[in-house]
């Protein structure tokens, strides 16, 4: 028997987004392999600093973690794109002032959950979200080089939330940013295929992304 728990945001906490119909951590328990748990922890607007807390609930038994965290950072730091600046080069710079406090704050955060001595999947930060502008799509960019960079150097399992959640389809009309239920359906597949199949005894980061009609597949492996 396994216990999955998910920290983070509302990638995870999409109730909201949804109902009635399930929300992720619904669609994950009917997945999972019979008498395997899963608990969310993951609180709906939360920050990478926030997920700190989400760790104070944490049950011993759980056997993986499961982190989606980036996107609340990303959002908080979006006012940066409305600077107004002479040259590209000062706008990159902006930028990686934002990139810099995100890494420290994920980083941080990621030697907390090792710490725990527990396997641990880590999410990218989707971006095929219906109406995202180039330059958002750019600025996640960076704070996706972060997670992958740190999960590579850890080095652990990464679910590529951007192979994964791919349709328009797979973001709410109540709120484009979060799941819906076929992206939740989508993101639990993945959960399930990793937890299931990854080798966590295995030094190695692998991503995994999404190919259609056949769940996640590695796709690199460092």
């Amino acid at each position: 028997m396994g216990h999955v728990v998910l920290l983070g945001d509302s990638i995870f906490d999409n109730i909201a987004y949804v109902h009635p119909d399930p929300p992720v951590i619904e669609q994950l328990r009917r997945l999972l392999p019979s008498g395997w748990l899963a608990t969310l922890l993951a609180v709906d607007g939360a920050a990478t600093a926030d997920v700190h807390e989400q760790l104070d609930l944490l049950n011993q038994d759980a056997t993986h973690l499961c982190l989606s965290s980036g996107g609340n950072d990303a959002l908080n730091a979006s006012g940066v794109l409305a600077r107004e600046v002479r040259t590209v080069a000062e706008a990159a710079d902006l930028l990686a002032k934002e990139q810099a406090r995100f890494r420290d704050a994920y980083e941080g955060l990621l030697k907390v959950l090792l710490h725990r001595r527990k396997p641990l999947i880590v999410c990218t930060v989707y971006d095929s979200i219906p109406g995202l502008g180039n330059a958002e799509r750019t600025a996640l960019a960076v704070f996706n080089e972060v997670i992958l960079r740190s999960a590579f150097a850890a080095p652990l399992a990464v679910i590529d939330l951007r192979l994964v959640c791919d349709e328009a389809g797979d973001y709410s009309e109540r709120s484009p940013i979060e799941p819906s239920v076929q992206g939740g359906a989508k993101i639990v597949r993945a959960i399930s295929d990793v937890v299931s199949h990854h080798d966590f005894t295995v030094r190695g980061a692998t991503v995994y992304g999404r190919l259609p009609g056949r769940g996640p597949f590695p796709d690199q492996r460092n």
